[in-house]
C-alpha cells in the first residue's frame, strides 16, 4: 500500500476524491483526518494537477474558486513543508515576487493597525483621522494590482505552455475577487458622511474579509504558485517573465539587482524579413521597417487573434492603453481575460465564425480615461474567417473636442 501512496498519479486521484467529499459538504476537521490518514505529504504540483482533473471532470472554474480557501484550509498540513524555499538569485522574477509579497505583509500589519484605532474610537460621530488613515493604508494595498497582473499575463503564460490552465484560471479569479474586496473598501471608506456606528460595522463585514483574502493569496502563491513554477518553467522562460515584467510594475518595492537572464534566442518557424525588403500589398508596398514604424505610431492599440483564437500579433505603441507582453503570443485568448470575461468573449469568437456579427463594441471609464474598444471579424476575400482584430483606443481627449481645427491653422513648433 505504500508504495501507491507515493506515486504520483495515485496520491492526485486520492487527493482529488477526498476533496470531493469537501464539495459534498463534508466537515474539512474530517475531511483534514481523512487526508491524514491516506495521503500523506503532496507537492504543489499535486494540487495544481487536482484542481485540473477537477475542471476537466467538468467542475466550473467558479464552483473550485468559491471552495478554494477551504482547499487551502484542509491541504495546509498535508502540503510538503520544505526546508526552506528554494533560492534564486537577487532579482529573480520570484525574488521579486517573494520581496512584493513581505511588502505587502508588513502593509498588511500596518492596515490592521489602523483597522483597529478606527474601531476603538468608533463610538465618535465622526472619527474622520481614523477612517483617512485606514483609507491610506487600503490605497497603499491596492498596489498589489501590479504583482497580480504580472503574475496573471506573465507566469500564467508561461504555466499555461506546461499544460496548467485550471489553477491559473482559479487564481485570477481570487486575484480579481481580493481587488474587488479592497476596491469595495476603498469605496466605502471615501464616504464622509459615515457615522461612527456605520463604521464599526464595516470593520467585521468589509475591512477585515479583505484583509484576510489578500493575506490568504500571499500563502497561495508561497506555497503553491511560485514552488510550482520553479519546479516547471525553464531558464529561458524565466528570463522572458523578467524581460516584460517592467510593462507592468512593481507592488510596494523595486527589484533587487542581480539576476541575469539567459540570452533570448529567437523561435526558428518564423521567417524575419530584413529591413529593406518590401512586402506587397494590392494598394502598395511597405518596407518591413516602414510597418514596426506604422504599427508604433498607431493612436490605437491593436491586437490580432488567430483563426485558432490563439493571440498571433499586437502593436507596441508607446501609450498603449492595455500592456500586453511578449509571453501571451501563442496564449489562447480566453486565457488571456479574467474568467469572468471568458464567456463572453467566447461568445464573441463563436458569432464571428458563425457570421452573425462582425462587430463587437466596448466602452468603459477607466482611472480618469474613456476607453473605446472594438473587436472586428478578419475575412478573406471568400468570407472565409482569418481571425480577430481587438483595437483599443483611448478616447478621453478626443471627446472633448469642440469646433473646428482646421488644415491650415497648423502651427508648426518654431525652430531652434
Amino acid at each position: 500500500m505504500s508504495e501507491l501512496l507515493n506515486n504520483r498519479e495515485h496520491r492526485i486521484a486520492t487527493l482529488k476524491e477526498i476533496i470531493l467529499h469537501l464539495h459534498r459538504g463534508e466537515a474539512p476537521e474530517q475531511v483534514k483526518a481523512r487526508l491524514a490518514h491516506m495521503v500523506g505529504e503532496v507537492d504543489a504540483t499535486e494540487i495544481a494537477a487536482m484542481e485540473q482533473s477537477l475542471m476537466a471532470d467538468g467542475m466550473s472554474p467558479e464552483e473550485v474558486k468559491s471552495m478554494c480557501d477551504l482547499h487551502a484550509e484542509v491541504l495546509q498540513d498535508a502540503v510538503a513543508k520544505p526546508i526552506a524555499p528554494r533560492e534564486v538569485p537577487p532579482g529573480h522574477p520570484v525574488d521579486t515576487f517573494r520581496r512584493e509579497n513581505r511588502a505587502v505583509e508588513s502593509a498588511l500589519g500596518s492596515a490592521r493597525e489602523r483597522v483597529a484605532a478606527l474601531e476603538s474610537v468608533a463610538d465618535q460621530a465622526y472619527p474622520t483621522t481614523e477612517r483617512l488613515a485606514v483609507l491610506g493604508a487600503f490605497n497603499a494595498l491596492m498596489d498589489v494590482d501590479k504583482h497580480y497582473q504580472r503574475k496573471e499575463h506573465l507566469v500564467f503564460s508561461v504555466l499555461e505552455r506546461h499544460g496548467n490552465t485550471g489553477p491559473s484560471k482559479v487564481m485570477w479569479a481570487k486575484d480579481d475577487e481580493v481587488r474587488d474586496l479592497l476596491k469595495g473598501a476603498i469605496e466605502v471608506l471615501r464616504e464622509e458622511s459615515l457615522s461612527g456606528a456605520e463604521l464599526k460595522i464595516l470593520v467585521p463585514t468589509v475591512l477585515r474579509p479583505a484583509l484576510a483574502a489578500l493575506e490568504s493569496m500571499i500563502y497561495k502563491e508561497e506555497t503553491i504558485l511560485l514552488p510550482m513554477c520553479l519546479g516547471l518553467f525553464t531558464e529561458e522562460e524565466w528570463g522572458e517573465v523578467w524581460r516584460d515584467s517592467p510593462r507592468y510594475g512593481w507592488c510596494l518595492v523595486e527589484p533587487a539587482a542581480g539576476y541575469a537572464p539567459p540570452v533570448a534566442t529567437l523561435p526558428e518557424d518564423p521567417i524575419r524579413l530584413p529591413e529593406a525588403s518590401a512586402v506587397a500589398f494590392p494598394s502598395g508596398s511597405l518596407s518591413f521597417q516602414q510597418l514596426i514604424g506604422i504599427f508604433s505610431s498607431l493612436p490605437v492599440d491593436i491586437t490580432f487573434v488567430d483563426a485558432d483564437d490563439r493571440v498571433a500579433f499586437f502593436s507596441e505603441g508607446p501609450d498603449r492603453v492595455f500592456a500586453r507582453s511578449r509571453t501571451i503570443l501563442g496564449r489562447e485568448v480566453k486565457h488571456c481575460h479574467p474568467p469572468k470575461s471568458v464567456d463572453v468573449v467566447e461568445r464573441i469568437l463563436n458569432d464571428f465564425k458563425a457570421g452573425r456579427q462582425t462587430v463587437a463594441e466596448f466602452w468603459i471609464q477607466m482611472q480618469g480615461k474613456f476607453v473605446h474598444i472594438r473587436y472586428f471579424a478578419v475575412r478573406d476575400e471568400a468570407g472565409a474567417y482569418l481571425g480577430t482584430l481587438e483595437v483599443t483606443q483611448d478616447l478621453t481627449r478626443l471627446r472633448a473636442l469642440e469646433g473646428d481645427r482646421r488644415l491650415l491653422e497648423y502651427d508648426a513648433p518654431a525652430q531652434a
